[in-house]
């Protein structure tokens, strides 16, 4: 198995489709290295495991998938958790994203689109399910109209740090951002690698959070 292969651990309660998502994600190149029905189960085996990306239903026995989430994020900053679920409400949506899930796709979702949503989860992209990403922004906005004391500490960021900031906040890719600006794709994970460092944050969800706050993801 290539080092470069990306680990997974699935999480689901319902055992046909839990081996589905494997078997899928197996014969797309990854490497499945654990498989939970529970929260207290994929706890246990994602420390044993570590794997890269863990692709996990909300609705699984106690610990919940936020529970789960949010202590798998806290215990591991590097880890990116990609939230399948049934369920596309709002506030399901926001709550996985709160407690640190990278991305976030309904059931409904085709093969290929699990297959690139954990490809780009794993190298640090947010993704969501078409319609989902607007609704996220929306809700951090309205959720972040009170000012908080720690602006005035804010480091400085470079004009381009701000316009790739800008983009990072509505959700769009690295590639996508090196698209736009005409920058090598290298050039835009060192400005948002610089970015994360002055800001002292871990992620790009971090990053997300941070520019809502800010008001970056109003249009221009």
């Amino acid at each position: 198995m290539d080092e470069d292969t990306v680990t997974v651990m699935v999480v689901d309660d319902h055992p046909m489709w839990r081996d589905a998502v494997a078997r899928d994600l197996e014969g797309a190149g990854f490497r499945v290295v654990a498989t939970a029905a529970t929260g207290t189960e994929a706890l246990t085996r994602a420390k044993a495991t570590r794997p890269r990306v863990v692709v996990l239903d909300l609705q699984i026995p106690a610990p919940n998938g936020v529970e789960v989430t949010a202590t798998l994020v806290q215990g591991d900053p590097t880890v990116r958790v990609l939230i399948l679920s049934a369920s596309g409400e709002q506030t399901d949506v926001l709550e996985a994203v709160k407690a640190g899930a990278t991305g976030y796709l309904v059931k409904s979702a085709s093969k290929p689109e699990l297959v690139d949503a954990v490809t780009r989860v794993a190298r640090g992209d947010t993704v969501f399910t078409p319609g989902l990403a607007g609704l996220v922004l929306g809700e951090y906005r309205r959720l972040s109209d009170t000012p908080t004391t720690e602006r005035s500490d804010t480091p400085r960021l470079t004009d381009r740090e701000t316009e790739v900031l800008r983009l990072v906040a509505k959700g769009l890719s690295y590639k996508q951002i090196a698209d736009r600006l005409v920058l090598s794709h290298r050039t835009v994970q060192n400005h948002v690698q610089n970015t994360l460092r002055k800001l002292q944050m871990h992620n790009r969800v971090q990053l997300v959070r941070y520019a809502i706050e800010q008001g970056l993801d109003e249009p221009e």
